[in-house]
């Protein structure tokens, strides 16, 4: 078991009914700031994305009255690594039921390793990690939120549109809606085709402003890259979906868009995380 170095935090290794191991990392607010039900946000890639979380939460919500953040429980959903990501099991649990036929190509033009393991991922995310988090912490399910990066923010998507109730605040960062195809613009349809849960659902879709550019290498080693950048439409993609989601009522799905000028899609993850803090802690969200 690794040791973790941040106040506050604790880390444990859970293995789901499937045999899938996992690496959960957790922090959780000093005493005195424990005051009733907390709000929870999961977060994946958690062996990279949780210790940012973990400091930008402690740091913000020392001061909610000034920051307007509350203090919150932080999750991270990992593997047994020492790596910032595992990017296999990650490409397998993050990713929708595609079919062969239909996966999009890669930038070097190899294979894909294995893909689909969404709804099982969810799945332990629903019936094992969200009680497990319910049971040892005074948890407030009606303020419970998800963050996820790339593959990562494909996954939000997919959650939000199958499985809206599971969370409140869904926060998608440079969401890989490119992979999705027509899985997820087919789920989206049946989302906006339902009822609306209560409460109102929030979605916080990001982006970073130069991640539809070319690399500009010079040395021309890197033409199928950009080319790749180029057809995935990271920018056009966030900004349309979450333009198309704005349209429903914002009593049933209260959307909002941010584009961070400067930052390419792995620069941009720290802003994405504060934002999405920010976003699903807000005092009064």
């Amino acid at each position: 078991m690794p040791n973790v170095m941040l106040p506050g935090a604790s880390v444990r290794d859970v293995m789901s009914k499937t045999g899938r191991d996992y690496r959960i990392f957790i922090w959780q607010p000093a005493t005195g700031q424990l005051r009733g039900k907390m709000p929870v946000v999961y977060l994946l890639d958690g062996n990279g994305t949780f210790p940012i979380a973990a400091a930008a939460t402690a740091l913000q919500s020392r001061r909610p009255e000034r920051t307007g953040v509350r203090p919150a429980i932080v999750v991270g959903i990992g593997y047994p690594t020492t790596l910032w990501l595992d990017a296999e099991r990650r490409t397998y649990d993050y990713t929708p039921p595609v079919p062969e036929e239909a996966l999009p190509q890669r930038p070097d033009r190899g294979g894909w390793s294995r893909t689909g393991g969404a709804d099982q991922f969810l799945d332990f995310i629903a019936d094992e990690l969200q009680p497990m988090i319910a049971a040892e912490f005074d948890a407030d399910p009606d303020q419970s939120a998800l963050f996820g990066h790339s593959f990562g923010g494909l996954f939000v998507l997919h959650t939000l549109f199958t499985r809206p109730a599971l969370f409140r605040n869904y926060a998608a960062a440079s969401p890989s809606i490119w992979f999705g195809g027509d899985h997820l613009m087919q789920a989206k349809a049946r989302f906006k085709a339902t009822q609306p849960v209560e409460p109102t659902r929030r979605l916080l879709v990001t982006v970073g402003s130069l991640e539809q550019a070319e690399a500009q290498s010079g040395d021309g080693s890197s033409a199928d890259y950009d080319s790749w950048i180029r057809r995935n439409k990271m920018v056009e993609n966030a900004k349309g979906l979450a333009s198309d989601l704005a349209t429903l009522d914002p009593a049933a799905l209260a959307v909002t868009y941010k584009e961070f000028e400067g930052e390419n899609h792995a620069s941009v993850l720290p802003a994405a995380i504060s934002r999405a803090l920010r976003f699903s802690l807000m005092s009064g969200a």
